[in-house]
């Protein structure tokens, strides 16, 4: 066993989740082989032609990598995870949780002209970024990570987007990818207690949105809405209260993104496709939260 790799805990909590093994996928490249070939890639960031003989045909590990990163493979492990972690009693219950954004290097393939500003509204969500099957990562010279955590440094929900495009019309697109199974049964818990964020995501459409289904928040408000909400009077409604306990646990969300980033591949982006690149991404928060 290789330093990184997967210990006996750690495959026995994720085993169980893997699709079973297939005619394609060789003889001797099991699971388990193959995974910590990806893993050590993630972590070191080297090309897939370099990985270590131990770890089979670099072909083969790069090929399930880039299946399972197509059919949502990456995307179904972290719910199962969770839900054996309620099961567990390991999860805290309460996602005090931000989207967290992260710029990318500068992109050595060409990319997709910048959107105009008058295109859409300013408060309007723009649609997430479809699979890129032949495509580079979309975005001007960088691209973004959007991440929901919950208490402990656990990440539970991302996005991945341009970079050109701002912070606080995408809370409600991470919001909504959050899913904890239930492990009897019964449809997935969507509505997380409480939710702490900076002033980037202060907008009356999160407000609103937060508001309609009953979540609790902190987020404060900027001093130029406050002030447009003082001249407005009463029209404006109540102002936007603020917990400065809470609002201090958003430093977990932050410590996640620093974690993320401890893998090479994930700090510098070296996917060229977007899908690609969002299952490097979901694999390390896998292992990340397998560790915890």
């Amino acid at each position: 066993m290789g330093r990184g790799d997967l210990t006996n805990r750690e495959w026995s909590l994720l085993e169980p989740h893997l699709p079973p093994l297939g005619g394609r996928d060789g003889r001797w490249n099991d699971h388990r082989t193959v995974i910590n070939g990806i893993l050590f890639r993630i972590r070191t960031g080297v090309p897939w032609r370099d990985l270590p003989e131990r770890y089979g045909s670099w072909k083969t590990v790069y090929e399930r990598h880039r299946r399972w990163s197509a059919d949502g493979t990456w995307d179904r492990i972290p719910h199962a995870v969770q839900a054996d972690a309620d099961l567990a009693g390991g999860s805290t219950g309460r996602w005090p949780g931000s989207t967290r954004r992260r710029a990318g290097p500068i992109s050595k393939r060409p990319v997709p002209a910048r959107p105009s500003r008058g295109s859409r509204k300013k408060d309007d969500a723009p649609a997430p970024p479809a699979r890129r099957g032949t495509r580079t990562i979309p975005g001007g010279l960088t691209c973004k990570i959007h991440l929901a955590g919950e208490g402990g440094c656990r990440p539970m929900a991302l996005l991945l987007t341009p970079g050109q495009w701002g912070d606080a019309p995408q809370m409600i697109e991470v919001l909504d990818r959050i899913r904890v199974l239930r492990p009897f049964g019964g449809r997935p818990r969507t509505r997380p207690e409480h939710i702490s964020g900076d002033k980037a995501y202060s907008s009356r459409r999160n407000r609103r949105y937060l508001r309609r289904r009953h979540i609790r928040h902190t987020i404060p408000e900027p001093k130029d809405q406050r002030a447009n909400r003082q001249r407005r009077g009463r029209a404006d409604g109540r102002p936007a209260g603020s917990d400065r306990d809470r609002y201090r646990r958003r430093n977990e969300v932050e410590r996640t993104i620093i974690r993320l980033k401890n893998s090479r591949a994930v700090a510098t982006r070296y996917d060229k496709r977007a899908y690609v690149f969002h299952g490097t991404i979901t694999a390390a928060a896998i292992r990340l939260r397998l560790r915890q």
